[in-house]
């Protein structure tokens, strides 16, 4: 029998059923028929963190950071490279903790940027500070269990 596996739509948060083995064929979403996998990170906003970390059977990588963050700013185009490599085994999205303050701080983000990773709803793994596209992947992977 077939593992399937629940995937939060990046568009309309609807939560789908894919079978594992149909990851890589691009599936898109049953509700509003876009592409579940676009290869960028997502914009996560407090409304839709928890449904995306909780409801996801896919680890979560989400970058913390600022507009005016300057580390941030410069990592932003490796983590959109690493996104690239990274889905759909994982899903890429981001957080600005200035708009979500209070979330940021439930999870004692304390320096920008931070990764962090997510499976079953819970923190597996955090990492502080920028870091090149090959380090995101590798980092990633090898805490989802996927290196």
């Amino acid at each position: 029998m077939t593992e399937s596996l629940h995937i939060v739509c990046p568009d309309c948060d609807t939560v789908n059923r894919i079978p594992r083995e149909r990851l890589h064929d691009q599936p898109s979403c049953g509700k509003c028929k876009q592409a579940l996998f676009a290869g960028k990170p997502l914009d996560l906003t407090s409304k839709r963190f928890p449904q995306h970390i909780s409801r996801n059977d896919i680890p979560v990588l989400v970058d913390f950071w600022a507009p005016w963050c300057g580390p941030c700013l410069s990592m932003a185009p490796a983590y959109a490279q690493a996104a690239q490599q990274l889905e759909p085994m994982l899903r890429v999205a981001k957080l600005d903790t200035e708009a979500a303050q209070e979330l940021a701080a439930g999870y004692s983000i304390r320096s920008i940027p931070t990764l962090a990773l997510f499976k079953g709803g819970r923190e597996i793994a955090r990492q502080a500070g920028a870091m090149s596209a090959s380090d995101i992947i590798a980092w990633a992977r090898r805490h989802a269990g996927l290196a």
